[in-house]
C-alpha cells in the first residue's frame, strides 16, 4: 500500500489488502479513528502450528534459566518475578502480556513512559535481563495461549497505541496479526526508544512491511537474525 495512503488524515482508514476485511470496528472506545477488521491472522494454521511447536520447546530447553532468573528477580527487589501489563492483539483485543521484572515496583499510572537508557527505574538483574532480552521470554506463554506469535509488529502498551496512531494513521492495520516476540523492526534498527516522530513513523513502516509481505521463510529469517540482534545490538538498555 502506497505510503500517502497510510498517512491521509481522514476519519476511517479502509484496509485494501488481499485477504477479505469484516465490517469497520473502532481500536478502542475512546479511539477517534476507524479500521478494517481481518478475520484471521496473517499465516493461518501453519504459522500457528510453528508458534506452538517453538514455544513448546522453548519453554522446555529453557526451563532451568527461566527458574533462575525468576529467582534472581526476587532477591534482588521487593515484588514479583513476573510484570504484567495490558497490551493490544490481534483484531484490536487487549491481553496480558507477560516480561520478567526488570523495574522497582511503583504505582500503576496511565501515562507510562517508555524505559531509556540509564532509566533509575531500572534494577541491578534488570539491567543485565534487558540487556540480553531474557525479560521478554515469559511471552512464551502468551504464545502458547495464542496472543502473541514468535514473530509479528510487537505490541504497546495501550496508551502508547493512541500516541503512535496520531503519527500514522496506518498504525491501526498492524492489528491484522497477531504481535510478536520478534519482528522485522527488531532486526532492522528499529528496536528500542521510540522518542520521535520519525522513529515511530520508521518501526510502523517495517511493520505494515512485514504484513504485506509475509511468508513463512520471512518468519524463520527474522527468528534467526533476531539471535545476532541480541548478542550484539546497543539499542537494548
Amino acid at each position: 500500500m502506497a505510503a500517502s495512503a497510510r498517512t491521509a488524515r481522514t476519519s476511517t482508514y479502509s484496509v485494501t489488502a488481499p485477504w477479505a476485511p469484516t465490517p469497520l470496528r473502532t481500536l478502542h472506545p475512546r479511539a477517534n479513528f476507524e479500521y478494517r477488521l481481518t478475520p484471521t491472522p496473517i499465516g493461518g494454521a501453519a504459522k500457528r502450528a510453528l508458534d506452538v511447536a517453538g514455544a513448546l520447546a522453548l519453554l522446555l530447553a529453557l526451563a532451568p534459566i527461566l527458574l533462575a532468573t525468576a529467582a534472581l528477580i526476587r532477591l534482588d527487589s521487593p515484588g514479583p518475578a513476573l510484570f504484567r501489563q495490558a497490551r493490544t492483539g490481534f483484531r484490536g483485543r487487549s491481553f496480558n502480556i507477560y516480561k520478567f521484572r526488570t523495574m522497582h515496583v511503583s504505582p500503576a499510572t496511565a501515562d507510562l513512559k517508555q524505559a531509556v537508557r540509564g532509566d533509575h527505574r531500572v534494577t541491578r538483574i534488570g539491567r543485565l535481563l534487558r540487556r540480553c532480552s531474557v525479560d521478554e521470554l515469559p511471552q512464551l506463554l502468551n504464545v502458547l495461549v495464542g496472543d502473541m506469535s514468535l514473530v509479528g509488529p510487537r505490541p504497546h502498551a495501550v496508551s502508547h497505541d493512541y500516541t503512535f496512531a496520531g503519527v500514522d494513521r496506518g498504525y491501526p492495520r498492524r492489528f491484522c496479526t497477531r504481535p510478536g516476540i520478534t519482528g522485522l523492526a527488531q532486526v532492522t534498527g528499529s528496536r528500542g526508544q521510540s522518542e520521535t516522530p520519525e522513529k515511530i513513523k520508521a518501526r510502523i513502516t517495517k511493520d505494515l512491511d512485514y504484513i504485506d509481505n509475509w511468508s513463512m521463510a520471512g518468519d524463520v529469517s527474522i527468528m534467526i537474525a533476531t539471535v545476532r540482534v541480541v548478542l550484539h545490538d546497543p539499542n537494548a538498555y
